[in-house]
């Protein structure tokens, strides 16, 4: 892997444990660094398939979360696993947008809010490897 191109993006949280927790859950994301610095608890989360991390400092509050529309984007292997992951949301009360099919080449995707209403999107079919191999 190399530190080149798009590495990471910052984001803020109320409780890290919670973000952590939400993000091992629905997008199989685990923590690669966890330090505290100058009292701000910061960790580095990753799927581990890329150099490329989500940077989390926890905060007091969350003052602008990244939505309803932007968001983080996390490809799943079927469009089973979506589903039982949005049983899994429906279940643990977190909020949904979708299930929805939108086709070639957006896919099956669904929006879920993690603890601090930054959206996550979960989907399965969409073309990015495809598209950016082409270009």
């Amino acid at each position: 892997m190399s530190d080149l191109g798009l590495t990471h993006i910052a984001l803020t949280c109320t409780d890290m444990d919670k973000t952590i927790a939400f993000y091992r859950d629905y997008a199989d994301m685990e923590v690669v660094h966890d330090r505290t610095s100058d009292g701000t608890r910061v960790a580095w989360i990753s799927d581990l398939s890329r150099a490329f991390v989500i940077v989390f400092l926890q905060t007091e509050t969350v003052a602008r979360p990244l939505g309803p529309f932007a968001h983080l984007g996390v490809g799943l292997k079927s469009r089973a696993e979506v589903d039982a992951r949005v049983a899994k949301a429906r279940a643990a009360g977190v909020e949904i947008n979708g299930p929805t099919d939108s086709g070639p080449p957006v896919g099956y995707w669904v929006f879920l809010q993690d603890p601090d209403g930054h959206t996550l999107e979960l989907s399965y079919g969409q073309e990015v490897e495809f598209t950016v191999q082409s270009a």
